[in-house]
């Protein structure tokens, strides 16, 4: 009885917030944009919700959180009640607190250690299409080399090499990640570099750092764009995955991952306070690949 009721209560919620962000979108955005926000499905509005409310915890975490980041306020696993909204951890630090600040550790360096991929890994790839040859075949054949590598086994040697500090961590992360980026890019670029229109541009004189920016990043940019959410979420979860593990982010910097390593012993006692941080990462993670699928779809050009 009781889990229905939850899933009740959980879909009456969905709705809810979809419907709220959809008329959000529609009154707010300019009138060429309304139309797409006026279609778009109740999931793409439920994620978008999502993703706008975390990225407000992460910025305004030091005015919501309660107390101190790693400040110690009582004793270990208090109950859930006032001041300690969501008890305390085994060090006896508020359990609220350290989801709101985790929200901003793990979503932001997610966030850093994508880009950073995209920006590497998409510049290679389209500059590997754009020439070919001996630098194509060599890019590929060591993405190749890395890509044959379990990334979650290669993450962990590099971390033990160089390190588990937060450079470390996005700089490792992002290098993998790349990998899977690159090969994406060169894909869809591949099919680009051999339209007319390039060849036009190239007849111009144009340099290939232009043709890069003007003619082909324009029209490879929905596939990008969508695999750059799908890219964030796997980043998203390894990160956490790491930190899990102990070789993530480090403490007394709250981590999601981390968090659930920390308390796991309370779900023996039947408590869900390990659960918390581990739903923050599933919920973000649904809502991107909510947004995802909406963008993928706008750019296929399909109907319903």
């Amino acid at each position: 009885m009781q889990i229905l009721l939850a899933v009740i209560i959980g879909l009456a919620l969905f709705f809810a917030i979809g419907l709220a962000s959809r008329a959000t979108l529609r009154g707010l955005a300019p009138a060429h944009l309304v139309p797409t926000f006026r279609d778009m499905p109740l999931t793409a509005s439920f994620g978008l919700a999502v993703i706008l409310i975390y990225v407000v915890v992460s910025v305004l975490a030091p005015v919501l959180a309660p107390f101190g980041e790693s400040e110690v306020m009582g004793a270990q696993y208090l109950p859930w009640a006032a001041p300690y909204h969501l008890g305390t951890d085994k060090l006896g630090r508020d359990m609220l607190t350290r989801l709101i600040y985790g929200a901003r550790n793990t979503v932001g360096i997610a966030f850093a250690t994508t880009a950073l991929a995209f920006v590497v890994g998409t510049v290679l790839g389209i500059w590997a299409a754009l020439v070919g040859g001996w630098l194509d075949q060599t890019l590929s054949r060591i993405v190749d080399a890395l890509m044959a590598i379990p990334a979650l086994i290669f993450s962990l040697l590099l971390l033990t090499i160089f390190g588990t500090s937060v450079l470390s961590l996005i700089l490792v992360i992002a290098a993998v990640d790349a990998t899977r980026v690159y090969r994406l890019a060169r894909s869809v670029a591949q099919g680009i570099v051999v339209m007319d229109y390039i060849e036009a541009a190239r007849l111009r004189g144009e340099g290939m750092w232009r043709l890069i920016r003007r003619e082909i990043l324009p029209n490879a940019m929905a596939p990008l764009v969508a695999e750059f959410g799908l890219r964030f979420c796997f980043v998203f979860l390894a990160i956490s995955a790491l930190s899990f593990l102990g070789l993530g982010i480090k403490p007394p910097t709250a981590d999601w991952g981390s968090m659930v390593r920390e308390n796991a012993t309370l779900i023996t006692f039947g408590d869900v306070t390990p659960l918390l941080p581990a739903g923050a990462i599933a919920l973000l993670t649904v809502a991107v690949n909510f947004v995802v699928d909406w963008q993928l779809h706008r750019a296929s050009g399909l109907k319903e």
